[in-house]
């Protein structure tokens, strides 16, 4: 099918802002301080996470009220090996003022980087695909598994908070001192990590645009728009969505591992419900359905957040409170869809074509029809 020059631009427009906004991430480290960059990597780290749950909420159509939990693991993966690298071979302080004479025998194997980054990122996978197991194989949908998963939150919640001697308590995990044997607070190491940061961004975009343009993709947009339907046509909608769920833990494992690098510090508290709620609003001002739109959402959020609570520190929840229910009530199609809406004949696009590189979002049917005979 020919496609028309106003769609050719489009895409023309859109590739040149992707690399326009990836030439400012990379020279970021130029024109920014270091508290600016770090609280920029910060919000990358969220953007990861954000990517994730748009992949199940936005393009597969489950919502999950507990992401905090996975992104909370991966933090503990990552932080538990920093906290044995600080430790310098000996038990972790918060063990030794607990009682606990030998260190624990699942601490061991963290010792290793690369064990803990692989865990960080497997562990949630694993939880999300046992969990989706018992809940999409008993088609368990909608407002029931949302409530699932806040449950979920609570019960890991309690469990890292009771567990102190283990995970620390509610003060978590803190005292991280280097990395590979550098300095985490030197300005290499934050610039580096920052870098890895971009890097995990980019390829956690890179994945999820090819998992949503692909077969796999079509069919999770399918049981969006009409599962019942996608079962008549032979799919078992339950193994994508399990998939999806892993994929999208998977990211927030990501993410958790990232966030504790640059922020130093894990704790329960980035397991409960508002984190998780937060996650949601990112996507859904950004632009639900859109990969880029979940960027965009997390980055901007949290950068105001920041901005308002050093402007107006007695004021700034009644800002972002302000701003959450205009882009909800305004902007149903998040910032990007006002984007679209200001972009004219740049941001319509030839009906058989993705929308600015990504998936509208509108509710079509994409599963094949079945012939009327």
């Amino acid at each position: 099918m020919p496609v028309s020059p106003t769609t050719t631009r489009g895409r023309l427009w859109l590739l040149a802002g992707y690399g326009a906004a990836l030439l400012l991430l990379l020279a970021a480290p130029l024109y920014l301080s270091d508290f600016r960059l770090n609280l920029l990597a910060k919000c990358l780290a969220f953007a990861i996470a954000a990517l994730g749950l748009d992949l199940l909420w936005g393009y597969t159509g489950i919502l999950s009220l507990g992401h905090g939990v996975f992104f909370g693991l991966g933090g503990y993966a990552m932080a538990m090996h920093l906290k044995l690298e600080a430790s310098g071979g000996k038990l972790p302080d918060f063990m030794g003022w607990t009682g606990v004479a030998k260190l624990p025998w699942f601490w061991e194997p963290f010792r290793s980087f690369a064990f803990a980054a692989a865990m960080g990122i497997v562990l949630p996978a694993l939880l999300a695909l046992f969990l989706g197991f018992f809940t999409f194989r008993n088609r368990i949908r909608g407002v029931y598994f949302t409530i699932l998963t806040q449950a979920l939150v609570i019960i890991v919640f309690t469990l890292f908070v009771g567990q102190q001697k283990y995970t620390g308590g509610t003060n978590g995990l803190t005292g991280f001192a280097t990395l590979f044997g550098e300095p985490l607070k030197s300005p290499g190491m934050k610039t580096a990590l920052y870098f890895a940061t971009v890097a995990g961004l980019l390829a956690a975009f890179l994945l999820c645009r090819y998992l949503v343009k692909s077969r796999l993709g079509k069919v999770l947009r399918a049981i969006r728009d009409g599962e019942n339907r996608v079962r008549f046509l032979g799919f078992d909608p339950s193994l994508y969505q399990m998939a999806a769920f892993a994929v999208s833990a998977a990211l927030a494992g990501l993410a958790g591992m990232f966030f504790v690098l640059h922020v130093g510090i894990i704790s329960p508290s980035a397991m409960a419900i508002v984190p998780s709620v937060e996650m949601v609003l990112w996507v859904a001002i950004g632009g639900r359905g859109t990969l880029i739109g979940a960027v965009v959402g997390a980055v901007v959020l949290n950068e105001a957040k920041s901005g308002l609570s050093e402007s107006f520190p007695d004021m700034w929840t009644f800002f972002l409170g302000g701003l959450f229910i205009v882009a909800t009530v305004f902007l149903p199609g998040g910032l990007i869809g006002l984007v679209r809406q200001l972009a004219g004949p740049f941001g319509r696009r030839n009906p058989s074509h993705e929308q600015l590189g990504e998936s509208s979002g509108e509710q079509q049917p994409v599963a094949p029809r079945e012939h009327s005979g």
